[in-house]
């Protein structure tokens, strides 16, 4: 009998779930709770069966869910992502153009069909799903499947159920800065009671995160503190200590400090300039309960592995919260 990659991810994650000599991960440091976002095993196989073993490779207990890994296991039509580029300019320039209109026809093609995937879409793959991953150990506290202005409010109740049925409290989006679009998705986590979290990629400080916590009760942050500090330079900490109450998550990174107006460089944990150990340290003093999500973004020095990068990360928080 042969068997194919998917069968062998299944018996890995099924003898995971089921070993009872296996320890499960446990990923809380110190009372402060750090997780993944599934983001950072972009470069690696990515099935719902080998995420998790990812994700318990790196001995992390709880996630930040990306769509892509769930929505595959449940079936939906999802497109096969290629560059959307077009030809070289004329004249040997060497730049590359835009998409060609083939190329944009394709893409709207494969969104709709998803979205009416979507539309239809049952949950019992997503309970399946929620039981493969808690039975190894690991829980999943956010779903990532960021709400658009163009979706039909059917796709919207798609996107909160999904987050409901895999037991997540919060869902996460880019921080609206078109405000139909806040409006919307703001009244319908209000309607849902169900948070949806705003991830910064540096845009916002104070004035446009107040904007965004005043739409609703159930609008929060999922800080990246990594990104606050390689666009502004400024330690995060300050602005975690004054918006704990509104944050669902963050998400950890090293960064370094901008230079030149461009914004610093990812880092290897500890050579850029992020104060991540004296954030962790204040997480654990003061209580916080919202989890840190590691997003591996540097490149992988050559002899390692994402993997190994990953588990870096967490001994640096283990470390930082001894």
């Amino acid at each position: 009998m042969s068997l194919t990659r998917r069968d062998l991810g299944r018996m890995t994650a099924a003898a995971m779930a089921a070993g009872p000599l296996m320890a499960k991960p446990n990923s809380t440091f110190g009372g402060v709770r750090i997780g993944v976002i599934t983001y950072s095993f972009r470069a690696l196989p990515g099935s719902a069966e080998e995420t998790l073993k990812h994700i318990t490779d790196c001995g992390i207990s709880q996630i930040e869910l990306m769509s892509t890994v769930a929505e595959s296991y449940a079936g939906a039509p999802l497109p096969v992502m290629r560059p959307m580029v077009g030809g070289m300019k004329k004249g040997g320039g060497g730049k590359k153009m835009g998409p060609t209109p083939e190329q944009i026809a394709e893409r709207k093609k494969a969104a709709e069909a998803v979205s009416a995937w979507r539309l239809k879409a049952p949950m019992a793959k997503y309970k399946a799903f929620r039981k493969m991953y808690e039975d190894a150990g690991v829980k999943i506290y956010c779903f990532k499947l960021p709400p658009t202005l163009e979706m039909p409010d059917g796709e919207y109740e798609y996107i909160w159920n999904v987050a409901e049925t895999l037991g997540a409290d919060h869902i996460t989006m880019e921080l609206p800065e078109n405000d139909a679009l806040l409006a919307r998705v703001a009244a319908y986590a209000a309607k849902r009671k169900l948070a949806i979290a705003f991830h910064t990629h540096g845009q916002g400080g104070s004035t446009m995160f107040d904007k965004v916590l005043g739409a609703s009760a159930y609008t929060a942050l999922n800080l990246d503190v990594g990104h606050y500090f390689g666009v502004t330079g400024e330690s995060p900490v300050p602005i975690v200590e004054k918006y704990q109450a509104r944050i669902k998550s963050l998400h950890l990174k090293d960064r370094k400090a901008p230079e030149g107006g461009r914004g610093g460089a990812n880092a290897p944990w500890g050579q850029g300039g992020t104060p991540l150990k004296e954030l962790l340290q204040v997480m654990k003093k003061k209580g916080y309960k919202f989890p840190g999500s590691i997003e591996y973004e540097y490149e992988t020095p050559e002899g390692s592995s994402v993997i190994a990068e990953v588990k870096k990360c967490v001994q640096y928080c283990k470390e930082a919260l001894a």
